[in-house]
């Protein structure tokens, strides 16, 4: 009787998992400076929205960091067992950054404060809208390949980092050119929901791999 092996072999399964680590520490490094400069730019700015950019940012390299605790194990079987503690981490990122969000957004709303324009949010926001999104996609592939959950759902943090550029770049603009400072928090509240989904995804393990 044949055996027939499902999914990638250990050969193939080594090159993916090199890859996500490799993937994971760009992703690191590149939001760990993302969130020193959107944290300052946007508390000087009075932005929660990008404050909230960059507490992202910050939950984006904790859920890198735990994808990378799980795959710096060198072979399949203690990468797997670590699969769902690394979805609880991301999960519960998630979550606090939804938190977090929602309050500071509903504190904007009743008049605790306006925000004002920020060019170098406007500069972080364009720059990671192009950035992000090939590393999103590249860890996708790489996930999907090898099955991992954690590794898809991480990429969905990275994607989601696109979405909220996005979100962010619309929200100080229309700030910027007329002076609607309601944009700003509201563009907040829509990374606190686009969050909360994330992170129900990630607890249920619903992350892999369609």
């Amino acid at each position: 009787m044949t055996t027939v092996r499902l999914g990638p072999s250990p050969a193939r399964q080594a090159v993916l998992a090199r890859r996500v680590r490799l993937l994971v520490a760009a992703t690191i490094s590149y939001n760990a400076v993302e969130a020193v400069v959107a944290v300052t730019a946007g508390t000087l700015a009075s932005s929660g929205a990008l404050v909230a950019f960059g507490l992202d940012s910050v939950i984006e390299v904790a859920s890198a960091t735990a994808v990378a605790w799980q795959f710096s194990a060198r072979d399949p079987e203690p990468v797997e067992r670590r699969e769902k503690r690394a979805l609880r981490v991301i999960a519960v990122s998630f979550f606090a950054l939804a938190a977090y969000v929602t309050a500071d957004s509903v504190r904007a709303l009743v008049g605790a404060g306006e925000a004002e324009h920020s060019t170098p949010g406007l500069v972080l926001a364009a720059l990671s809208l192009a950035v992000m999104p090939f590393l999103s996609a590249a860890q996708r592939r790489a996930g999907r390949e090898l099955g991992s959950a954690s590794a898809v759902a991480d990429s969905k943090q990275t994607l989601l980092c696109t979405y909220l550029s996005g979100v962010l770049l619309a929200g100080l603009a229309i700030n910027t050119l007329f002076g609607w400072s309601w944009a700003d928090p509201i563009a907040a509240l829509v990374i606190a929901a686009a969050a909360l989904k994330e992170g129900r995804d990630a607890w249920r393990g619903d992350a892999c791999c369609s």
